[in-house]
């Protein structure tokens, strides 16, 4: 095999090697069937087990007490920036969103073109360079839901805790932090997140949303955009995208086998430990584009003393073997994504490649 390089790339992401290494295996016949996952019917036996046991698995390593329901969506986490307000903002009531990043506002545009939503807080004018700090937001008590975003990709910036709403429904885009470290299902009224980036490949959804809410949501005149609708089909009211939520399924057996997500994110926090430290301790020849108390565990971003020298960096690193560094087109700079699957040795490569490239041009 090829050797394969340090994936830093924001998403689709890095997947675990076992999981790749399993997908293989199993490809040309899925659990016994003579088929592939990508050929059986998503109404066959062997795909069903597949699918409820990928389910019940999620919750498990949620720690979910029921509360809440599971639904493998397509359209990725932009289509529930509209689906969102379709389904929970009713004509009469308002919602209220923090914008954070680029996402947020997409997420707060699309749901102005439903309903009534206003933004409650905003680091626009500081280069989305902050979130607000914990018990920062004045939340009107009427609102149908306070939506997030609570990681960053573009900016590198993430909330250590989420916001305080009270009564309000908390409703969370995780698509770049979910399954990543440990949190408080009972917390959310509705999380989404798309899966390429912790979870499993592109091309799946997945929503968790509280039962209570799932019986009052509103009732969108597209059925695949009605959480309702595809609750009781278990997200089977269409084809699902069969061969993603397959692999969802190894990935999640993957991190209970791992020590689960208590273990993920002691070891998620000390990957992004070792880069910070290294840009701190840099002398300014890194800087760091997110405010400390605001820095994201998940996307590492950071820029050099000159475009010229960031250009000859990230050409350096792909000639090194790591790749998928480049800072988003509307921000440029650099960007390392280390996700759940980008293992220890691939950061610690990335740092000692940081520490003689500095040592070289500084």
């Amino acid at each position: 095999m090829q050797v394969r390089v340090h994936n830093f790339g924001a998403g689709p992401a890095a997947l675990p090697l076992p999981v790749l290494e399993r997908a293989r295996e199993e490809l040309l016949d899925f659990s016994g069937t003579g088929s592939s996952v990508l050929e059986i019917s998503h109404r066959s036996p062997a795909y069903d087990r597949t699918h409820n046991e990928t389910i019940t698995r999620l919750l498990r390593l949620l720690g979910s007490d029921g509360s809440h329901e599971v639904l493998f969506l397509g359209g990725g986490a932009r289509t529930q920036f509209s689906a969102v307000p379709m389904n929970l903002l009713p004509a009469d009531s308002h919602a209220e969103y923090v914008t954070t990043g680029r996402w947020s506002e997409l997420a707060l545009e699309a749901a102005k073109k439903v309903g009534t939503a206003r933004e409650v807080w905003s680091s626009s004018d500081s280069g989305f360079d902050a979130v607000p700090v914990p018990g920062g937001l004045d939340i009107g008590l009427k609102a149908a839901y306070l939506h997030y975003t609570s990681n960053n990709t573009i900016y590198g910036t993430q909330y250590s805790e989420p916001p305080v709403a009270g009564s309000v429904p908390l409703i969370c885009d995780m698509s770049s932090d979910l399954l990543s470290a440990p949190i408080d299902l009972s917390s959310f009224g509705l999380i989404y997140a798309g899966a390429q980036k912790n979870i499993g490949p592109a091309g799946v959804t997945i929503v968790l949303i509280r039962k209570d809410l799932l019986e009052k949501a509103e009732e969108p005149p597209i059925d695949t955009l009605s959480y309702a609708r595809m609750s009781a089909k278990n997200s089977l009211l269409n084809t699902p995208p069969v061969f993603a939520i397959y692999i969802v399924g190894l990935v999640l057996e993957h991190l209970e086998a791992s020590g689960g997500l208590a273990a993920m994110g002691e070891r998620n926090r000390a990957k992004a430990a070792q880069l910070y430290d290294l840009i701190d301790g840099s002398g300014g020849f890194f800087r760091g584009h997110a405010r400390k108390s605001s820095r994201s565990r998940m996307n590492v971003t950071f820029r050099l003393p000159s475009a010229e020298l960031e250009k000859m960096f990230l050409t350096e690193a792909t000639d090194a073997g790591l790749v998928g560094l480049k800072g988003h087109r509307s921000v440029g700079g650099v960007r390392a994504s280390i996700y759940n699957a980008v293992e220890s040795r691939s950061v610690a490569a990335l740092a000692t490649f940081m520490t003689e490239f500095q040592r070289r041009r500084g």
